[in-house]
């Protein structure tokens, strides 16, 4: 009898075919490390990996679509499919090709709107000019916030990506300010992966509101953020949503924040619950960790075209009419022909960070992690830099040294200051396990401060206890990734504070938290979408753990807005920023021909 622990061995022994065992063992594989497909051009590298019995039955002469269980052609209701010389499961197949058709139709319904919109547009070119005013530069550049803000009303359909600092939530403040004008009765959803990030979205709009006309301004304070799962109407026991196609949402505006964390399932359930005629706005940063699950669709789309920010000439004369100074508007290099691909006009990149400079610190550590270049990694180890300091040694006094920040919060009473100082600082690392690991650095950390007296580790939810919620409670207003510290109120009784929404405090009793970690340290995971002063980010010392990536580095640098402390190894530093992240898909290629050959 056939035994293994090995899932994927288990997943391909259910197919009698002996030819097709290894292919379905390398899917399986494939999507569990997050890709969609299997592309067959890789099979001779793939090959090596494979159980030797495998590699053997991969030896023999066989056409794959000879295959009964494979579908080649349309119609075909088949556990795989093989399209583009791409090997899938059927449901991935269709998630991606429900993607791809849900993009053609936005691109297709807001051209019959185009014409309105933009007259619109003109008649609101005051109210664009005083939401977007001239930069304090000495060389004017253009204002891709105020492109990404045209853009986004025009269409029906826009992603904006850009870095840390770029100004994403402003601009759709600004986008929103516009709508609400044009339309005062809007109906506006936010939403995010995770109910912190969309908690936080709204948060950050909120305060943007500030400082436009009281009748706008006020629409931002009734805004609701949710969690993409609690927008769509998560079905217990379920994989499938209240709100689809045949139900889509009912509102005007669905905004989605940090869009790199939705998996393909998702993404694709998301784009068909939007209506015709309701404008979906895609943020993000692509190049941040994609989402846990398969598909980085978010950034599959951001890098389907060539070249972002270009827009052929009839866009271009509509910008020109609405940016008062031309400077600010688009570059004769921004101009080009038009592009049928459907993402065309649709993408927009901020490029500015108000937040960094990229001559410097943080910007230009990160900028140099993200293109994989060497040189400039390799110089800040020698260097001496104020926002970046690295640690190469194995000394672990740097976590002690660390860890002393976290002093500031435990000694301040006021229970609400204690929560931002808390908040400041974090220690991030890559993995759960080992020396380098989540559990041991927080159990290091306590120890440290316990040693020093001021903290007492006498039970599970200890005082001063810093505690990140790992699973939603809507009961009690809680989300995954919320942080809180552990208190005594005034009766003597242990609760866990929290910030509401309202930036006052929220105290929930430890029994009413089922899942939660001790959160001195974090994994760089779970830190998306966050800020801290100072981040210490700690990277185990195998250079070849796969998850060692520059998108994995780069997200635990740019979550620093002050300073970022890096403990690693020459190699791991320099290894991490050469691997890049490239998850399999199909979707760049079927856009950019629209081939939509097999329907599911």
């Amino acid at each position: 009898m056939f035994t293994t622990n090995d899932v994927h061995q288990q997943f391909a022994a259910f197919f009698k075919s002996e030819i097709l065992q290894p292919y379905a063992y390398l899917v399986s594989r494939k999507l569990g490390e997050g890709h969609i497909c299997l592309p067959l051009e890789d099979l001779n590298e793939e090959k090596e990996t494979l159980p030797e019995h495998y590699k053997e039955l991969l030896g023999k002469r066989h056409r794959l679509e000879d295959e009964p269980m494979i579908a080649t052609q349309a119609g075909q209701r088949r556990p795989f499919v093989l399209f583009n010389d791409r090997l899938y499961l059927q449901r991935y197949f269709s998630y991606e090709t429900r993607i791809l058709e849900r993009l053609l139709a936005f691109v297709q319904t807001e051209a019959v709107a185009f014409a309105e919109r933009a007259g619109r547009l003109k008649e609101l070119k005051e109210l664009l000019a005083s939401l977007f005013p001239p930069a304090q530069s000495d060389e004017p550049q253009t204002d891709w916030q105020m492109i990404a803000a045209i853009t986004a009303f025009l269409n029906d359909f826009t992603i904006i990506t850009g870095g840390p600092g770029t100004g994403k939530t402003t601009t759709v403040a600004r986008i929103l300010a516009l709508l609400f004008h044009a339309s005062p009765d809007l109906r506006v959803a936010l939403a995010a992966p995770t109910g912190k990030a969309a908690a936080r979205m709204a948060e950050s709009l909120k305060k943007a509101s500030s400082g436009l006309p009281e009748a706008i301004a006020s629409k931002f304070q009734t805004l609701q953020p949710s969690t993409i799962h609690r927008l769509l109407g998560y079905v217990p026991d379920s994989s499938a949503f209240r709100h689809s196609a045949g139900n889509p949402l009912a509102f005007d505006v669905v905004v989605v924040d940090e869009s790199s964390m939705i998996d393909a399932a998702l993404f694709a359930k998301l784009l068909e619950a939007v209506g015709n005629g309701t404008r979906l706005i895609l943020l993000g940063d692509k190049d941040q960790l994609a989402s846990v699950e398969a598909g980085s669709l978010f950034g599959d789309l951001c890098q389907a075209q060539e070249r972002l920010n270009i827009f052929d000439q009839h866009r271009a004369l509509l910008f020109s009419e609405l940016v008062n100074e031309p400077a600010r508007g688009l570059k004769q290099e921004d101009v080009g022909p038009h592009s049928a691909h459907p993402l065309f006009q649709h993408v927009v990149e901020l490029r500015y960070s108000h937040r960094f400079k990229g001559d410097q610190g943080i910007g230009k550590f990160s900028r140099a992690v993200i293109r994989g270049d060497a040189e400039a990694v390799r110089s800040f180890l020698t260097s001496k830099d104020e926002q970046v300091r690295l640690y190469t040694s194995k000394d672990s006094s740097f976590l002690e040294e660390f860890g002393e920040g976290y002093a500031d919060y435990i000694a301040e009473q006021d229970i609400a200051s204690a929560l931002q100082k808390m908040n400041k600082l974090r220690v991030l690392c890559a993995v759960r396990e080992g020396e380098q690991g989540l559990y041991l650095l927080n159990k290091k950390i306590e120890n440290y401060l316990e040693r020093k007296k001021l903290i007492r580790v006498n039970a599970p939810f200890y005082e001063n206890r810093p505690v990140m919620v790992t699973a939603n409670n809507y009961t009690a207003g809680l989300f995954n990734g919320d942080t809180g510290i552990v208190r005594t109120d005034s009766r003597g009784v242990l609760q866990v504070y929290f910030e509401d929404s309202e930036n006052g405090l929220k105290a929930v009793l430890p029994g009413y938290i089922s899942k939660s970690e001790t959160v001195f340290a974090m994994t760089i995971h779970k830190s998306q979408g966050s800020e801290f002063d100072r981040v210490l980010v700690v990277l185990p010392e195998d250079e070849e753990l796969p998850i060692l990536t520059r998108e994995l580095l780069y997200t635990g640098i740019t979550r620093a807005r002050m300073q970022v402390c890096l403990e690693a190894t020459e190699p791991v530093i320099l290894k991490a920023s050469e691997r890049l992240v490239k998850r399999a898909s199909g979707i760049a290629e079927r856009m950019s021909t629209h081939v939509h050959q097999i329907n599911s």
